[in-house]
């Protein structure tokens, strides 16, 4: 499928067609690009994935934007029915430049993903850290009721929070807040891509489950472990198994109680590819919690029993944030209008975008 037609031409503002009614999210991780196509309602149209060109970021805007075409080819709509595409990105991300930067795992610096990204598709675009576009999609959604405090803690390829505090996804002076993954939990643990070592992410990640696992020659001769993989035998009893899921788990739950303590928030949401492990995965979390209860009225009364659960959304959750931020720049570009002739004009999309996907 070839790029779609711009919606503009040379020095006009961007304008949206007549019938655009479709929005799509971008997910980029660690391991793989997924993209979600949704109608106006927020129904699934298509779903499709890809590798993450991980140390190309020459080739990310191309291998982005050929997963949007694909998504819409499966779902048969056409690019002048899109909206906006909303892309989240491990990282520093600048939500108004559409610049990513910092991006360590990814192997990606002063990116500038927006421009690249619309050139390839003639589609608004709004780009912002993955994990926050999660946590506004959350909000977005009220998948948590009238929650308006809580943290998403996403565990996959890498570990990062997105923090909402006052219904508002709080980014931080550097625009890092919640880079939870990078917090020391073992001064003498392995090297990390960040430069220290034994941060969160080299314990509790899914690659550093399957570097343990391997380590620990759990599944010799069965080719290279997965961390579903080590989360099926420890709950059959692997005890190889066992202990290295109970050591993430023990960390994680040491990660939870530190943005408890820090932002005092209401509830924690795991999410990530490797939560979907389920009581494998959360039981040695809770476990933990437990224990810190036992043994500390101040985290008795700071760790409630229901703080922790993990997404409905599944796999999605990252998707569905870029499909909240593609809505909050619809909307932008829907309202931005010029007066003499009536028509949208197109604004950069900024941290307002942001907060509008979030329902402040």
């Amino acid at each position: 499928m070839s790029a779609a037609p711009s919606r503009r031409a040379a020095g006009e503002a961007d304008t949206l067609a007549p019938a655009a009614d479709a929005l799509v999210g971008v997910d980029v991780g660690g391991s793989k690009v997924a993209v979600l196509a949704v109608d106006a309602a927020g129904g699934v149209l298509a779903r499709t994935t890809q590798p993450t060109p991980v140390g190309a970021p020459d080739e990310a805007a191309e291998r982005i934007a050929s997963a949007v075409r694909t998504a819409l080819a499966d779902a048969a709509v056409e690019p002048d029915r899109v909206a906006a595409v909303g892309v989240g990105v491990p990282g520093r991300v600048d939500p108004a430049e559409g610049v990513v930067s910092l991006a360590v795992n990814l192997g990606w610096q002063r990116l500038p993903l927006r421009a690249r990204l619309e050139a390839l598709l003639g589609l608004p675009c709004a780009i912002e850290n993955d994990v926050r576009a999660a946590a506004g999609g959350i909000l977005a959604r009220r998948l948590l009721g009238s929650v308006d405090d809580f943290v998403y803690l996403s565990v996959g390829t890498g570990i990062s929070a997105g923090v909402v505090l006052a219904g508002r996804v709080h980014r931080g002076t550097r625009g890092l807040a919640g880079e939870i993954g990078h917090i020391v939990v073992d001064v003498d643990g392995p090297h990390c891509p960040c430069g220290l070592r034994g941060c969160l992410e080299t314990i509790s990640s899914g690659p550093a489950i399957a570097r343990a696992a391997r380590s620990a020659g759990f599944g010799a001769g069965d080719g290279e472990p997965l961390p579903r993989d080590v989360y099926a035998a420890a709950i059959a009893g692997d005890p190889i198994a066992r202990a290295i899921v109970h050591r993430s788990g023990r960390a994680l739950a040491r990660a939870i109680h530190a943005l408890v303590m820090t932002y005092d928030i209401e509830r924690v949401v795991l999410g990530g590819g490797v939560s979907g492990a389920g009581p494998a995965f959360l039981d040695p979390i809770l476990a933990e919690l437990d224990e810190m209860r036992a043994v500390s009225d101040l985290a008795a009364e700071m760790l409630p029993a229901d703080l922790v659960t993990v997404t409905p959304d599944g796999a999605d959750a990252g998707a569905r944030g870029g499909v909240a931020i593609a809505r909050a720049l619809s909307d932008r570009l829907s309202a931005a209008t010029d007066e003499p002739s009536g028509r949208p004009v197109r604004t950069a999309p900024s941290e307002e975008v942001v907060a509008r996907a979030v329902g402040s």
